[in-house]
């Protein structure tokens, strides 16, 4: 057997014990102190296995963490969140289990176990002398659910002192890795009219809600999904009451782009829209978040790297891509290779059904500590 594939499974125990104390540590990433308990716990583990640990403390969000392993020279940087989309008190209604080969528990998939994963790889390194010479950083923060706002500057200078990023987000089902990822947006648009009486004086009113009305089929017209542009009018709002021509509309759109160029193209559409009705004036706020982590040749060589791994442990390795953004986004679209997907396997993120596959764990940290021992200074592979 490999010596990480037998490290990683004779270690099965104290891996599972770590997925387990990370998710009964329940972490919305509203609740700062809920997360900063999950965070020191996390702090704790990295510590007992060699880490130099750095806090990077904020005022509203989760404080995030960052550690070091190894010497000097360019660094391979472990990226993820600890971070969940579910409340305290959601254990009660998803308890912590394991069943049938799966281990059950709300944000056990999306991505504490991705967090233990690199947690094992590491330590997988330091007993077979794999991080002799190389240098491991690991950046864990605590809003990646809400869209990253604290922790952007720190993820992407952290990638710039990086020769590649691997990301421990969840894999795609069965187990691939996603080399794709599409840019995320949210747009607002605010549509002001002028009210009148709707029986007395409809003429001297001007609709907000039927102007909002011809922005949104504008709006539709902007899907494109031969070419991966998704554009959806998720939420609308307006008017005060019925016999009142509204004065105030609103939607919110969620907009995802498989590329750069549909991005500036997506933007300038929505700066664009004009009123259609007279009286009536449109607002657009908002944007894109997450670029696209487009699957470029430094993407593809890390990919490449990773399922040689795989092959020398045993198994297949494929690739694919997701609609989904992660801060692997951030860190591709500054020209880093970044290679996402690399925790664990299972399904149900943002689910009641979230699981992970227990008997896949140790392979998966097994092919994660390979491809770090395989990737040279310049992320490419050695």
């Amino acid at each position: 057997m490999h010596p990480l594939l037998a490290f990683c499974r004779s270690e099965q125990p104290w891996l599972l014990d770590t997925i387990e104390s990370l998710v009964r540590l329940e972490s919305p990433t509203t609740d700062k102190a809920a997360v900063d308990r999950c965070g020191a716990e996390l702090a704790r583990r990295i510590d007992a296995i060699g880490g130099r640990i750095e806090r990077l403390r904020r005022e509203r969000a989760g404080d995030h963490l960052r550690a070091e392993f190894g010497g000097e020279g360019p660094s391979i940087l472990l990226l993820g969140h600890f971070d969940t989309v579910w409340p305290v008190g959601q254990l009660a209604r998803m308890p912590l289990r394991r069943e049938a080969g799966r281990l059950h528990g709300p944000g056990v998939f999306d991505m504490k176990a991705g967090i233990a994963l690199g947690l094992l790889a590491t330590r997988a390194l330091a007993a077979t002398g794999g991080l002799a010479g190389r240098r491991l950083t690991m950046l864990w923060t605590a809003d990646e659910e809400t869209g990253s706002d604290s922790s952007r500057e720190a993820i992407e200078a952290e990638a710039r002192r990086s020769a590649a990023v691997l990301v421990l987000e969840p894999s795609l089902p069965g187990g691939a890795v996603k080399t794709a990822r599409k840019g995320c947006a949210e747009f607002t648009v605010a549509v002001h009219g002028i009210p009148a009486h709707a029986g007395v004086d409809p003429g001297k009113g001007a609709s907000a809600i039927y102007e909002l009305a011809a922005q949104i089929r504008a709006i539709a017209a902007l899907q494109d999904l031969d070419r991966g542009v998704s554009v959806n009018v998720g939420l609308i709002s307006g008017g005060s009451r019925a016999n009142v021509i509204a004065e105030q509309a609103r939607a919110i759109v969620d907009v995802r782009v498989p590329r750069r160029e549909d991005e500036a193209r997506l933007d300038a559409a929505f700066r664009a829209l004009r009123p259609a009705l007279a009286g009536t004036r449109v607002e657009v706020t908002g944007g894109f978040n997450r670029p696209p982590l487009e699957r470029t040749a430094g993407v593809g060589r890390l990919y490449d790297q990773a399922r040689s791994v795989a092959g020398d442990l045993g198994f297949e390795l494929r690739e694919g891509a997701t609609g989904g953004g992660s801060d692997g986004n951030f860190t591709a679209a500054l020209g880093i290779p970044t290679l996402d997907g690399l925790g664990a396997v299972g399904d149900g993120a943002h689910a009641l059904h979230e699981h992970v596959e227990i008997d896949a764990l140790a392979g998966r940290a097994a092919l994660l500590a390979g491809l770090i021992a395989r990737l040279d200074g310049s992320g490419t592979g050695g």
